[in-house]
This record gives C-alpha cells, sequence and structure tokens, in this order.
C-alpha cells in the first residue's frame, strides 16, 4: 500500500512539472478539514521529494543520459 501511496504521489509531481496541473486543495472543494487539507500537501510534498531524490540518483548514474 506505501508503494503504491508513493507512486502515485510522484506521479502527480510529475504532472506538476511537466505540465502545471496539480490537484486542487482548496478547502471548499475537498474538505472544511484542516488536518486533511494538511494531510494532502504533505502526500503531495512527499511525491515531490521522491521526484528529486529519482532525478538526483538518476543523473549521476551511466545507465541515463541527459536529452532535450
Amino acid at each position: 500500500m506505501t508503494a503504491d501511496t508513493s507512486s502515485v504521489s510522484a506521479f502527480l509531481a510529475g504532472v506538476k512539472r511537466s505540465t502545471g496541473l496539480t490537484p486542487s486543495v482548496k478547502t471548499e472543494t475537498v474538505t472544511e478539514s484542516k488536518e486533511v487539507k494538511k494531510w494532502v500537501d504533505n502526500y503531495l510534498g512527499m511525491g515531490e521529494w521522491i521526484m528529486d531524490q529519482s532525478i538526483a540518483i538518476m543523473g549521476s548514474s551511466a545507465w541515463f543520459e541527459r536529452k532535450r
């Protein structure tokens, strides 16, 4: 379950970086609960961290090369 949620979070981070689209966490569209909003923000932040670490590891590996 943890790997699945981490993968989804990292996927959403990649979508955000490549398209600028991100899930809306406005209070009126999700919930009135500040705790739920905080949890969603932390969840999406985890995806950003996973994406950053993955890029750093791949960037220093001989198995990957950067093409633009």
